[in-house]
């Protein structure tokens, strides 16, 4: 890392705060894949796309699904790139040159093998499907950091490929010791 590089905050999530000041992200909570002074990238883990399932996305590529997967859920996983499928996954896949570490115990892979083995008998333990990510360049996350947009929180496999997408906000709040009902949308100085 470049002595000019922030701490990254790769395998972190964000939590989106209280009156964050834009739709697309109120009562996020996104997985950060990649973090350095020149971007940052994540997908969001809690808001599902209610229209879509695995199968519908697999039968779009002609992969066909096992039935005990096809009819999983897909992730809205932010506004950049909605037309790109993002794996977060186990530790038990990976795709050579492809497949990248994001936090311990979860990788993610943006490939169309990867999709295939999701859809198979060599699926990875644990995945979830994301349709695009959110992305900030340069300086533009810090930024939102310094003005108290999110919380940052270790990451949670629970939260990470978890069902229970409409409790993931207050789950990850919890986690830091504390009710959501504490937080206000109002940043302030001392």
């Amino acid at each position: 890392m470049d002595e000019a590089d922030p701490p990254t905050l790769a395998g972190k999530l964000l939590v989106a705060m209280p009156g964050i000041g834009d739709p697309r992200f109120d009562r996020s909570v996104i997985l950060m894949c990649a973090h350095d002074s020149a971007h940052a990238m994540g997908a969001s883990l809690n808001k599902p796309k209610d229209e879509l399932t695995l199968s519908d996305v697999l039968e779009h590529l002609g992969i066909s699904a096992e039935p005990d997967v096809a009819e999983r859920g897909v992730l809205d996983g932010g506004p950049v790139r909605p037309e790109r499928g993002f794996v977060l996954h186990s530790e038990d896949y990976s795709a050579p040159e492809a497949t990248q570490d994001v936090a311990p115990g979860v990788r993610l892979t943006v490939t169309r093998e990867v999709l295939e083995a999701v859809a198979g008998e060599n699926a990875p333990a644990r995945f979830v499907l994301a349709l695009g990510c959110a992305g900030w360049g340069a300086g533009q996350l810090e930024d939102e950091l310094k003005h108290n947009a999110w919380l940052v929180v270790d990451a949670d496999d629970a939260i990470i490929f978890g069902d229970a997408h409409s409790g993931k906000w207050e789950r990850a709040i919890k986690s830091l010791g504390f009710e959501p009902a504490q937080l206000t949308g109002d940043a302030g100085s001392a």
